[in-house]
């Protein structure tokens, strides 16, 4: 894995599983899913002011890469909440499969907390350039959100794109009440508010 960073950026440290399931209060089940989907982990980035030349803020210091090598074809979610809650910086998560490969990254805010995945090789372009680090972060995160709209600050994509999420998980359940209805008239009635939740996509979408 290689990135167009700076070559002191490069550390390329393993990290063995132990110093998370050994250190930190882990239920059973958790290490289990360390130990059944993890096969290796490796801190293949650092991002400071030190090794990329970029101002770091008070809100984001650092930023890290970790290649996380699966044992299985799965992301493994619950695993790396944990890899943050132990690491103060934001990470980009490299996952990779037998050839396959797939990103992830913590939008680590109090007021929006939420975790951001590609599909399974997809292809994505990091841009690891900006006027500083939490710059840098932002552009991360927005390299996982399909929105692109002029003008609206960073703040504002993210909550637009979490209604967009809200509204595709309102979506599928009301697709299955749809599904499921015998009712001709309440069958009607669910396509309808089907149909105006798929308007408001549209809308945050700014599609045309």
């Amino acid at each position: 894995m290689k990135f167009n960073l700076p070559s002191q950026a490069y550390l390329h440290r393993f990290i063995a599983k132990n110093k998370f399931i050994d250190k930190l209060p882990l239920n059973t089940k958790i290490k289990k899913e360390f130990t059944d989907q993890i096969q290796k982990i490796t801190w293949e980035y650092k991002l400071s002011p030190g090794t990329v030349g970029i101002a770091s803020t008070e809100k984001v210091e650092e930023i890290q890469i970790f290649e996380i090598q699966l044992k299985e074809k799965v992301v493994p979610k619950n695993v790396i909440k944990i890899i943050d809650k132990a690491i103060p910086y934001p990470i980009l998560y490299v996952f990779t499969y037998e050839g396959h490969t797939a990103y992830g990254i913590n939008l680590k805010d109090s007021d929006n907390q939420r975790y951001y995945f590609s599909n399974w090789d997809q292809k994505k372009e990091f841009n690891f350039f900006g006027i500083s680090l939490e710059h840098v972060y932002q552009g991360l995160i927005t390299s996982f959100i399909n929105i692109r709209q002029e003008g609206v600050d960073f703040a504002n994509m993210v909550q637009t794109d979490k209604q967009i999420d809200d509204l595709e998980k309102e979506i599928k359940i009301l697709q299955n009440k749809v599904k499921n209805e015998k009712q001709f008239n309440k069958k009607v009635e669910l396509n309808g508010i089907l149909l105006e939740k798929k308007k408001k996509i549209e809308s945050l979408l700014k599609i045309n």
